[in-house]
């Protein structure tokens, strides 16, 4: 059983699993302080408040005497963190994938046009499947 479960922990695919979550923890630490301390104070300064609008809240009467209050600012400034957060996740994996876009190679042509009625052939082909012509190699 301890070597089945050393098989299981050393493949590849679960190194690669433990890899991601580890530098997943480290990216939400970073994309959150980018919308915490970044981000939400400019938006705290524009609606006068250091929370954005934690304090909104709506007081309920409880029969006997007691107090409590319905937080909608503090729900919507969850909202509003979480579309700031998906937004620069966003952007972010569109940069890299920019990047991995310009350092891709080029793509190999596997059809080619026929000559004669220019229906898609292989590459290779010697023979048009459509014309039945005989298609010089390239």
């Amino acid at each position: 059983m301890l070597k089945e479960f050393k098989e299981f922990a050393l493949k590849g695919s679960v190194l690669d699993l433990a890899v991601g979550i580890i530098i997943g923890a480290a990216f939400i630490k970073v994309v959150n302080s980018l919308v915490t301390d970044i981000i939400m104070p400019p938006l705290g300064l524009l609606t006068k408040s250091s929370d954005f609008v934690k304090q909104w809240g709506i007081p309920l009467a409880v029969p006997g005497g007691g107090s409590a209050v319905i937080k909608i600012g503090s729900f919507f400034d969850s909202i509003v963190q979480f579309l700031l957060v998906a937004f620069a996740i966003f952007l972010l994996v569109r940069a890299i994938n920019r990047m991995r876009a310009s350092q891709a190679a080029p793509a190999v042509a596997i059809k080619r046009d026929c000559p004669f009625c220019l229906s898609a052939i292989p590459v290779k082909a010697t023979r048009c499947p459509c014309c039945t012509s005989q298609v010089p190699p390239v």
